[in-house]
């Protein structure tokens, strides 16, 4: 006798498949990635199908396997998927049914400034696209280069700032953009002067900055081209203009730093006066105070690394190499090996929002890279090619609307 099942008519119930099971989904910008389990008695013939459909039944997808993408959803929107799997016998009675996922708004990622080939170059894409090539957003303030410069954002403001021209100069600047449009940067402030042993001075050569919604912390990793590497932590309110205010001290100079950020908390790595390093450290971001140790790298950095996170995992490429280090924010330790990138790569923005981080561009030992690779922050696993930014560079920066410390 046929059976009715899931709204469809099967040919032979003993032996159509048992239910698809684990159905989830993880949303993306109109879309949502709907993934399950196949059954493990598949009935008396091979699955050929499997049919998966929202809750209203109005979008539909077949599938050889998992995954399947579905298109055509509503930003914001709630949704619910069902799957049935289906052999020439018949339907399976429908999975137990997802929980409620929506298709994430488009997250932006931005990058500025680097040495040599992109001077005060800004430019865009969209992080959760799944691949792209970068767009021209606009110009940094400088006229010349923010050859290893810092930046920071809320979900509204985009911070870069320092640099240097690759030389003697140093920058002593800030620059801000509104990151949903697209033109040139408009002036934010200049670096608080630091005097200490290490150097004096207002730039902020070879830094690095984490942020949550409100406050942008930053590694003053040189105020002059010529000092030694100096130990000042200072932060800026995003949504204002104006200085820099000091936050407390890292215990030993900071120089080509990186750091990435959960909401409460920023971790940063660098190499020391006495060269590379694979100490990281970390501060509350809405405090003051001095950082404390969290932890050891995998990999040694080389100069150049670059930080991105979820709200609560953290990703870092130490730089020139193509490792990839994970932590847990929350907890303090030693990091994990996450994976490689497609190129060893050292001076590369790392962008995120709170699934996909991704690397842009760098110097890959012999020579200046367009390169954009991604990973999935949550999992672990190499990196796949994403697309292209605008130019060759490296030395340079990234901030988005939508990293972990802002989820």
């Amino acid at each position: 006798m046929a059976k009715r099942t899931g709204g469809f008519i099967g040919q032979d119930g003993l032996n159509a498949p048992d239910p698809a099971t684990n159905v989830s989904g993880e949303g993306g910008n109109t879309q949502i990635v709907v993934s399950f389990s196949s059954p493990s008695d598949v009935g008396g013939a091979a699955i050929t199908e499997y049919r998966v459909t929202d809750g209203t039944g109005v979008h539909t997808a077949s599938t050889a396997s998992s995954p399947v993408t579905m298109t055509g959803l509503t930003n914001g929107t709630n949704y619910t998927f069902n799957v049935w799997a289906i052999n020439p016998f018949g339907w399976a009675t429908a999975s137990d049914p997802s929980s409620a996922v929506s298709p994430l708004s488009p997250t932006r990622g931005l990058y500025g400034g680097g040495g040599f080939n992109s001077g005060n170059v800004i430019g865009y894409f969209q992080i959760n696209s799944g691949g792209e090539n970068a767009s021209d957003f606009g110009d940094l303030n400088c006229s010349d280069s923010g050859f290893y410069n810092f930046s920071c954002s809320s979900s509204t403001r985009g911070i870069f700032g320092g640099g240097g021209n690759g030389g003697s100069s140093t920058f002593d600047r800030m620059d801000y953009v509104t990151i949903a449009t697209t033109g040139n940067a408009t002036d934010f402030g200049q670096f608080s002067n630091i005097s200490n042993n290490a150097g004096t001075g207002r730039g902020a050569y070879f830094s690095a900055a984490c942020s949550n919604s409100t406050r942008g912390v930053i590694a003053r990793a040189k105020v002059n081209a010529n000092a030694n590497e100096v130990n000042n932590i200072t932060y800026i309110t995003i949504a204002s203009t104006g200085s820099d205010t000091d936050f407390g001290d890292f215990p030993g100079g900071a120089n080509y730093a990186a750091a990435c950020s959960s909401t409460t908390r920023g971790v940063f790595i660098y190499n020391g006066q006495s060269g590379s390093t694979n100490v990281y450290q970390y501060v509350t971001i809405a405090s003051t105070g001095n950082s404390t140790n969290f932890g050891n790298s995998v990999a040694t950095t080389s100069g150049g690394p670059a930080g991105a996170s979820s709200s609560t995992r953290g990703l870092f490429c130490t730089g020139g190499n193509t490792n990839i280090d994970y932590i847990t924010i929350a907890s303090a330790g030693n990091a994990t090996d996450f994976g490689n990138l497609t190129t060893a790569s050292q001076g590369m923005a790392f962008v995120s929002d709170s699934i996909t981080a991704v690397r842009c561009g760098g110097y890959d030992g012999s020579g200046f890279t367009n390169t954009m690779d991604s990973v999935t922050i949550a999992t672990t696993g190499n990196a796949v090619d994403f697309g292209d930014i605008t130019q060759t560079t490296y030395g340079f920066s990234g901030c988005s609307d939508s990293h972990g410390g802002l989820s």
